[in-house]
């Protein structure tokens, strides 16, 4: 995994440049998502590993599959990873892609875990008090887990915040059992 992310990375930090300095950073997300699901499927993967096809057909079925919703930049940045043989990294491409894209952008997206649903005005709120925590702008994604019993977990990129009732007795029955 490390060394995928290690290969990976010039590419998207490449990709990214060109996406920012054309401003098609939105652009260049969406077409990357794509080539990176299509990279990821089975068939696709099987195709890219066949020995008999070169570099440029592998390329070639790549933005075939896509139908005309590859930009040709994107098109091309597929023919370099191609020549490269790095079409099986599109899927660490693209997530490196957009954490670049978030903080360029200075947002992140949130999850937040609730034992029940939130109205509007409990996101808006709990969104501009993770705002101006985190200092970024926030994507929040709410999710109902009644297994919380209540309360609130809070995934942030790598920070988890667990206000939940759940996990408090998990905290509590680990101290009591120590």
């Amino acid at each position: 995994m490390a060394e995928s992310i290690t290969l990976a990375r010039p590419y998207a930090k490449a990709a990214f440049e060109l996406a920012r300095d054309t401003s098609q950073l939105n652009e260049w997300s969406e077409q990357l998502a794509l080539t990176a699901a299509l990279a990821g499927d089975q068939d696709m993967v099987r195709i890219l590993a066949h020995p008999a096809l070169t570099s440029d057909q592998k390329a070639q079925v790549m933005i075939d599959v896509c139908e005309g919703k590859l930009s040709e930049g994107v098109q091309n940045f597929a023919k370099v990873l191609a020549e490269n043989g790095r079409l099986a990294l599109l899927p660490e491409i693209a997530e490196l892609f957009e954490q670049l894209k978030s903080q360029q952008e200075a947002t992140v997206d949130v999850t937040v875990e609730t034992a029940f649903e939130l109205n509007s005005e409990q996101e808006e709120k709990l969104a501009q008090s993770l705002k101006s925590k985190l200092s970024r702008n926030i994507n929040l994604q709410a999710q109902v887990n009644k297994g919380l019993i209540g309360g609130v977990v809070v995934r942030a990129g790598d920070m988890v915040i667990d206000a939940s009732v759940r996990g408090r007795l998990a905290k509590l029955a680990e101290t009591v059992g120590s």
